[in-house]
């Protein structure tokens, strides 16, 4: 018998007695839940790749990166080919920021993990906004915002190189609304490290007004942190929840493999 509970009062739902992913009763209901709750969580699931596939599928189309279906997430270079840029990822962000329409959702399977750290936070957006006070609401309603691959690898390289710089400034830059209205009613918040600069706004309220809104976004009320154990399948919804990797030593053998499904909801 398949059972539920909730992982923190904001978000989450941990599934208990998945035998088969696949039955169409349990694709509902985490469907369901990972629409509303934003995480899903089943322990020691123990997926293979195509085990992962197959689910992930369920969800909808699977993104192939770099011709990838699986993609492996390490910052140890041995284990992924992006390992340097995947250093982004101890910052909360959302994936896709710079797409006009950005994944809809996110598997991870963990196949080692880290004896010290390596945990992944979420936060949900969607009760971030919903608990905006009203003239913060007001303040932030016709914001727009652009995001850029730059801005969150400054963060890694604070000092880039001329080549270093050239290589971000690939990447497109991408203008969304700062609050999202979404095609179901609800609102939900576009922010994290991507988010560059307040359009038309002076740099340095800008840069105040990001910060501050980041830390409200991740405050400990509409977050969940996972400790990783061998198997874990973890999914989010990656429209309505940051997340980012915690700090583990490079020399880890800490490995995950992500599936990314394709989005199917323009930025608002």
């Amino acid at each position: 018998m398949i059972d539920s509970k909730a992982l923190s009062p904001s978000l989450g739902v941990e599934f208990t007695g998945v035998t088969d992913p696949l039955d169409d009763a349990f694709v509902e209901r985490a469907a369901e839940a990972l629409k509303w709750r934003g995480v899903l969580l089943v322990r020691g699931l123990h997926l293979d790749d195509e085990q992962q596939l197959a689910f992930s599928r369920r969800l909808g189309e699977v993104v192939a990166l770099r011709g990838q279906e699986i993609f492996p997430i390490s910052i140890n270079p041995e284990k992924s080919s992006s390992a340097k840029y995947l250093r982004g990822a101890f910052f909360w962000h959302l994936d896709g920021t710079s797409d006009d329409v950005p994944v809809k959702a996110t598997t991870l399977t963990a196949r080692h993990v880290a004896t010290v750290g390596g945990g992944t936070e979420f936060a949900t957006t969607y009760a971030a906004y919903e608990n905006l006070p009203e003239k913060d609401r007001e303040r932030y309603e016709n914001l727009r915002v652009v995001h850029s691959f730059e801005a969150s690898q400054r963060l890694v390289t604070p000092d880039p190189t001329d080549e270093e710089l050239a290589a971000w400034r690939t990447q497109p830059t991408h203008e969304v609304a700062l609050v999202w209205r979404r095609r179901d009613g609800r609102r939900s918040l576009v922010t994290g490290t991507t988010a560059d600069h307040v359009v038309g706004m002076d740099p340095e309220e800008s840069r105040a007004v990001l910060d501050e809104l980041l830390d409200w976004t991740t405050q400990e009320r509409f977050r969940y942190t996972h400790d990783w154990s061998l198997g874990d399948l973890v999914i989010w919804d990656n429209t309505g929840v940051l997340h980012r990797a915690l700090p583990y030593d490079d020399s880890s053998e800490r490995l995950l493999h992500r599936t990314t499904v394709v989005g199917d909801e323009a930025f608002g």
